[in-house]
């Protein structure tokens, strides 16, 4: 029998072809992989739109929780790729913390970077707002500069540390001048608390230490009178110099101030919208129906232009004020208290009237 005979040329002609296909496949790949590698490395990610967008990160935070927060502000354009970049970068083995700006138009590879290496960071921001007591500061200070939990509570609350920088336990919260302040990304508890005194001794100058001697005010005093000036004119400031005068008035004459948001802060229940009598018998010293003077403290953080109406009063008569019926926002001044009488009947009305009972 004959054997078949065997087409070598042939059998090499399809080894030759398979080995061209297996290398343009392999090359195709190689290809394509190089290609994605430089679009998630190189290709920027970031898209703020023309907002300026930022990050913190907080010691001890980890790298899946600082990307989720990186996520969440919505500028990244791949969130798939920026992971996988932090991946291969090996992100989770080195996070800094820091104040870091997501910068339009940067890359996986540039962002990743930065906050690897901390190069970039930014300096942190201190704002206050609607800061009531002492713990809300505290909490507020811990979480600005990640301090450990308690430790501002502690300095706040100690007699000698607050000694130390010319206030006691009550006073040191005047100390807080409500603005935004840079601070190192590394701030210390102490190095902040000590900010905050340059800043608070920058902000009394001659000119407003002349105008408080004039009303012969402590500063603390203009600032605890500024705390009630500014509770009770929140949304207009430009009748904050009215009310000023008021309570100054009073002061004068040796009346009890008498102001509502004492009281809700005496009472430690800031939903309180209708001052009641049952709230007006809490025996606190920041209540100012059953004391007379200022309270010890301040009921608020002031701001600047409250502090400033207190030390630039409206002069005037004006003795009371209440919220005007229309719930503009806006106060009635009367001169005694008959006239008073009949602003407060109008307002009370007013509140029973929108079913506002406490």
């Amino acid at each position: 029998m004959t054997k078949p005979r065997i087409d070598y040329k042939a059998k090499a002609t399809r080894r030759r072809n398979i080995y061209s296909y297996t290398v343009g496949i392999i090359g195709l790949l190689l290809i394509t992989f190089s290609y994605y590698f430089y679009q998630v490395f190189f290709t920027p990610n970031v898209e703020t739109k023309g907002h300026p967008t930022y990050v913190v990160v907080r010691r001890g935070q980890s790298a899946k929780s600082v990307l989720d927060s990186i996520d969440a502000s919505g500028v990244i354009v791949d969130k798939l790729s920026l992971h996988f970049v932090a991946r291969l970068m090996k992100y989770d083995q080195l996070v800094r913390p820091g104040r870091y700006e997501l910068k339009d138009g940067y890359t996986n590879r540039q962002l990743i970077n930065d906050l690897r290496t901390g190069r970039n960071r930014l300096p942190l921001l201190l704002t206050f707002q609607n800061i009531r007591l002492r713990e809300d500061l505290a909490r507020k200070l811990a979480t600005t500069i990640d301090a450990r939990p308690g430790q501002f509570d502690s300095l706040l609350n100690s007699p000698s540390y607050t000694k130390s920088l010319g206030f006691d336990t009550t006073s040191i919260l005047t100390m807080f001048i409500p603005n935004t302040y840079e601070l190192p990304w590394n701030a210390s508890a102490n190095n902040l608390m000590q900010r905050m005194k340059k800043e608070y001794e920058r902000f009394w100058t001659p000119e407003r230490d002349a105008k408080r001697e004039k009303l012969n005010l402590t500063r603390a005093q203009v600032s605890t009178l500024a705390s009630i000036v500014e509770a009770e004119q929140q949304q207009h400031a430009d009748e904050r110099p009215r009310v000023a005068g008021v309570y100054l008035n009073r002061l004068k004459r040796g009346m009890k101030l008498q102001a509502d948001p004492t009281v809700v802060y005496a009472n430690n229940d800031f939903t309180i919208k209708r001052v009641l009598n049952v709230h007006l018998t809490k025996d606190s010293p920041y209540n100012t129906y059953m004391y007379a003077g200022l309270p010890p403290g301040p009921i608020n953080l002031p701001s600047i232009a409250s502090i400033d109406a207190v030390l630039k009063p409206e002069k005037h008569d004006y003795l009371y004020f209440c919220a005007k019926e229309d719930f503009s926002g806006y106060h009635a001044f009367a001169r005694n208290e008959q006239e008073h009488l009949v602003n407060a009947r109008r307002y009370q009305a007013a509140l029973s009237r929108a079913g506002i009972m406490k």
